[in-house]
């Protein structure tokens, strides 16, 4: 039996979620896992940091009137201001958080699939096991009245 010979007992975790996912939904959760896990890197983050910094001269120069003059007005012109406002509060919440929901639900799907391959093949793992063990010990009880018959047949070898 070749250890890397696929076992009809274990089904790989895609698979299962191929059966699911086809046409236009497959599209979507691909697009959404995509995005997903884009969002979810550093270099986002980064870019978002970056972001905050544009925003960071225009709140300063409102809190501190002093500060007005220290920055360039483009950086804190109302239009720049509104801009990233809107980045931040609609683009961000109205169409990025649907679309990581979307892309967390999709990898929880994948997780749960694979957790329950995994509890599939655990269990066909414990009961060929436990057949296993079963067999074994029938052979160790056979073995035992073999050993019996050996003794019984030297003495009476010995008898002889």
């Amino acid at each position: 039996m070749s250890v890397l010979k696929p076992n009809d007992n274990v089904i790989h975790p895609n698979k299962l979620l191929q059966r699911d996912l086809n046409g236009l939904n497959k599209i979507n959760s691909e697009v959404a896992v995509k995005i997903t896990k884009g969002i979810g890197s550093m270099w986002t983050a980064y870019i978002f940091v970056l972001l905050t910094f544009v925003s960071l001269p225009a709140v300063l120069s409102g809190v501190f009137p002093a500060l007005q003059h220290t920055f360039p007005t483009w950086l804190i012109s109302a239009s720049l201001i509104a801009l990233i406002s809107w980045i931040a509060q609609t683009f961000f919440q109205l169409v990025l958080l649907p679309v990581i929901m979307v892309g967390q639900n999709v990898i929880q799907q994948q997780q749960d699939a694979k957790a329950e391959t995994d509890h599939k093949t655990l269990t066909y793992l414990a009961n060929l096991q436990e057949k296993q063990m079963e067999e074994l010990q029938s052979q160790a009880l056979e073995l035992k009245n073999q050993t019996k018959i050996l003794e019984l047949l030297k003495q009476k070898i010995k008898a002889d």
